[in-house]
């Protein structure tokens, strides 16, 4: 699937109780599509659980947040681990980012593990980034929904082991 008719489908999406960040963002669609087609050939693609409320329902891009695109707005830890692990391996052009459940479960506020619902709703998108290209699990949420190896999420205290993990699997 194109980049544009994948971000239009997701705009349009309903996945259960989530917050949508693309259906009424412009600013967030755009960025979305511009990032998959800059990352169409990556052969590795990292999938995490959910956007977080100060990463990808604010910037459009999982595990990225406002200040890494803009220099303002919020931080997001995870965010911040992420792209400096992938830029200290030197795959940050190599690996597309994105989540089990694309869309954010939450408030504005907080985070919230996706249900079962959410992540059966999410799939097409997820099978269709996924396809053709290597996948690692961020985490337990994405490890349980797909078959794929599995690297510690950064957060709380996981940022050695997810570098560690990354490295391991990565780097020959």
């Amino acid at each position: 699937m194109e980049p544009l008719e994948l971000v239009d489908r997701l705009a349009r999406a309903r996945i259960g109780a989530t917050h949508n960040q693309y259906a009424r963002s412009e600013l967030r669609r755009d960025r979305l599509a511009r990032y998959l087609d800059a990352h169409a050939g990556a052969p590795i693609v990292l999938v995490g659980e959910a956007a977080g409320y100060r990463g990808a329902r604010v910037s459009g891009i999982a595990f990225t947040s406002e200040r890494q695109l803009t220099g303002a707005g919020p931080a997001e830890s995870s965010a911040t681990i992420v792209h400096r692990t992938l830029r200290e391996l030197g795959v940050e052009d190599d690996v597309l980012l994105w989540n089990v459940v694309p869309t954010h479960p939450g408030t504005a506020t907080s985070n919230r593990l996706p249900t079962r619902r959410e992540i059966d709703a999410a799939r097409p998108f997820l099978d269709g980034i996924t396809r053709g290209r290597t996948v690692v699990a961020v985490g337990r949420v994405a490890a349980a929904a797909l078959d794929a190896p599995y690297v510690r999420h950064p957060s709380h205290g996981g940022a050695a082991a997810f570098a560690a993990g990354l490295r391991h699997m990565l780097v020959p």
